[in-house]
């Protein structure tokens, strides 16, 4: 062996997961549920099922000092509030665990990311029309405004 061999700390490789695994990293974990939209949830804890039902994901985060909610068909994940994210497929559906302790929230996807994706161009379009109509009408109230002063 060279000593430039035995200098150099040995690399691993970063992992590489498809369709099924295991996600310990915080930041790994909220980019994957940030892709969700509308899920169906099942909170089980101490093996039982406490509650389930339908909801969009509306924010994914990283803080510890904050709490995941599931209310009023919305849900606010905090990656921190979980141990690690389990990725599993049972046919051709994908569905996602969260795990802490004998705390699991199961989330099932009804929506597909790259149906979204072309959803999200669409909106993309209408976002600019109103922004276009808004500043229109902000310059409209500017030369208004200008008259007023110049009489």
């Amino acid at each position: 062996m060279s000593h430039d061999s035995l200098s150099r700390p040995s690399r691993i490789p970063a992992p590489c997961i498809i369709d099924d695994g295991t996600i310990v990293d915080k930041q790994d974990m909220q980019r994957v549920l940030t892709d969700l939209n509308r899920v169906r949830y099942i909170h089980i804890q101490d093996g039982k099922t406490r509650s389930e039902g339908e909801g969009c994901v509306l924010e994914v985060f990283a803080d510890p000092h904050r709490a995941t909610m599931v209310a009023n068909h919305a849900l606010y994940l905090n990656v921190h509030s979980f141990d690690y994210l389990q990725l599993s497929k049972l046919e051709a559906d994908s569905y996602f665990d969260l795990i802490q302790d004998d705390r699991q929230l199961r989330l099932i996807p009804l929506s597909n990311p790259m149906q979204e994706q072309s959803n999200r161009g669409i909106n993309v379009a209408e976002l600019e029309a109103m922004v276009a109509e808004v500043l229109s009408a902000s310059l409209d109230v500017q030369i208004d405004d200008e008259e007023n002063f110049s009489l």
